[in-house]
């Protein structure tokens, strides 16, 4: 009977800290993604401002750190944000927790601990990637982002493109093609951050229905630094 109750009180406190270990995850998650964020923006040769004032969302995919992450040949985790308001228009919001699969970004950086970046340059695929999985390259038209603070988002390739992917690896940064990989909604890591409420990526990144977690301080204050505006 003792060993019953000790059975018992174990299985308890598992159930309760379990939920409290996956929102510390996904919060460590956002963390990171604004670290990737700040220190790409801090380079000479980041993203172009006139790309990024005319970019709807934003998604960060950090690499391993401090093995919070895993991002290899066919999987990475990491976060979205939007301007909020019905146009976009308005102020950075909460984000929400993204997954990108499939393709084969893996290959083509040999593998390495990769940081990636993708500007969505329109709101027909901001809705569309809040909605469902989208395969980059198919569902939604992308190319390798422009580099370089004096580059123009005024060119044949940012106009065609509603998703602009980077990279960085090995200290590196560039625009890379990631066709072929997925990315979508990751419901339950939103779940686990957003204390186990049952809401879509779409009502937390549209429809501002839960406030931004104190985690996304420094993805928030870095995107408002660099491009307060939509243009």
């Amino acid at each position: 009977m003792r060993f019953t109750r000790f059975l018992l009180g174990s299985a308890l406190v598992a159930s309760l800290a379990l939920p409290a270990f996956a929102q510390s995850k996904e919060n460590e998650r956002i963390e990171n993604s604004g670290t990737v964020m700040k220190e790409i923006m801090d380079i000479p040769d980041n993203i172009p401002q006139s790309v990024l004032d005319k970019a709807d969302c934003v998604v960060v995919l950090p690499s391993v750190l401090k093995a919070a992450f895993i991002v290899g040949a066919s999987y990475g985790r990491g976060v979205m944000t939007c301007r909020s308001g019905g146009n976009m228009r308005g102020p950075w919001g909460a984000p929400s927790m993204m997954a990108l699969e499939g393709g084969s970004f893996g290959l083509q950086l040999g593998g390495q601990a990769t940081d990636f970046v993708l500007l969505l340059m329109s709101e027909r695929s901001a809705s569309s990637i809040l909605s469902s999985k989208v395969k980059i390259g198919g569902d939604a038209s992308a190319a390798a982002g422009p580099v370089g603070r004096n580059a123009s988002a005024e060119t044949d390739v940012t106009f065609r493109a509603e998703i602009l992917t980077y990279s960085r690896a090995r200290g590196l940064f560039a625009g890379i093609s990631l066709a072929g990989s997925t990315l979508r909604p990751d419901n339950s890591a939103n779940e686990a951050l957003y204390g186990g409420k049952k809401i879509s990526a779409k009502d937390v990144v549209l429809k501002g229905v839960v406030p931004p977690p104190p985690s996304a301080k420094v993805l928030l204050e870095t995107l408002t630094q660099h491009s307060p505006k939509h243009t």
